[in-house]
């Protein structure tokens, strides 16, 4: 049997906001590859990554990870809302001494549904006490400069990956640095809630023991109860995180630093730990791997990746 992290539940973090009403948010779900059989959740895993490849199946061995969630709710300061579909996904390379590395895809570890801000710039920033922003709510009303479009964007790759988390409850399972852009011509290019160099932390946790079901399958994708790879699957967990703190948004409007305040003011940031708040219903969770890693040693990244692409249809 591969030397699986049992329960590979990783945090599947929902589409964050700081703004009441979003309904979901992250980055547009770019077309994807598809695969055959129990690859198939596996669209962006990173086997080709330098790590993943050199992998040799006896002191690292490499893995798929995925974890999706449909729904679930967030709490950033002083809203909570409801979030959209989040798809996670990374390599894992587990090394013999039991310790791990995770490796992220190029376009990062983090997919999630765009959306639009219901309410645009009049429900972020208005009304304000600051004349400079009341005069820019005044011209907002049935304007096409009030639309705002939000992205839950990794920025960094996945890391303290903890498998012994993964199988029981109330324990980090992963850190998950992301940040939000807030896009709007008056917002200008780079707005954010949290930057590459002080982003929101999600350190997810299960509420919940999952259902554990595993599978087994030839190189291709094709179910094979003697094939040469396996699949856990680990589906029904709630995971939720109460420990995160939100930075301030920055980079708002243009070169007027106004807008900054009253984002920050009208959705209660910076907002500390312990009063933010993320749930994610129902996770679904697929890793996947080599059954006898060892076999194909010093090559069990490239055979891995392989059979990745002669699954791909």
């Amino acid at each position: 049997m591969p030397q699986f992290p049992t329960r590979a539940g990783l945090a599947t973090v929902s589409a964050l906001t700081a703004l009441g009403a979003f309904v979901s948010m992250g980055t547009a779900t770019a077309a994807e590859t598809t695969l055959n059989g129990e690859w198939a959740p596996f669209t962006r895993c990173p086997v080709d990554a330098p790590a993943m490849l050199a992998a040799d199946g006896l002191q690292k061995t490499p893995q798929c990870v995925v974890s999706t969630s449909a729904s679930g709710t967030i709490k950033l300061g002083k809203t909570t809302v409801i979030t959209g579909k989040t798809d996670l996904q990374i390599g894992v390379v587990q090394n013999a001494d039991g310790t791990s590395s995770v490796v992220a895809p190029p376009s990062g570890a983090l997919v999630a549904d765009s959306a639009t801000v219901p309410g645009g710039l009049l429900g972020l920033m208005c009304p304000s006490q600051m004349p400079v922003i009341t005069a820019i709510c005044e011209t907002l009303n049935n304007s096409g400069l009030n639309k705002i479009t939000a992205t839950m964007e990794s920025v960094g790759a996945p890391y303290a990956f903890d498998q012994t988390a993964g199988i029981l409850t109330d324990m980090p399972i992963v850190a998950l640095p992301v940040r939000i852009h807030l896009e709007n011509p008056l917002l200008g290019s780079k707005c954010y809630i949290g930057t590459a160099a002080n982003p929101i932390l999600l350190r997810p946790e299960n509420r919940n023991y999952p259902e554990f079901g595993m599978s087994f399958f030839q190189g291709d994708g094709t179910p094979d109860e003697a094939g040469e790879m396996s699949r856990i699957n680990l589906t029904g967990a709630t995971q939720n995180d109460s420990s995160f703190a939100v930075p301030a948004a920055t980079g708002c409007g243009l070169n007027v630093g106004l807008i900054n305040a009253a984002v920050n003011a009208k959705t209660g940031l910076p907002s500390a730990a312990g009063n933010n708040s993320l749930t994610l219903n129902s996770t679904r969770t697929h890793l996947t791997g080599l059954n006898a890693p060892g076999t194909v040693a010093p090559d069990a990244g490239k055979v891995l990746a392989e059979n990745r692409h002669s699954a791909v249809r």
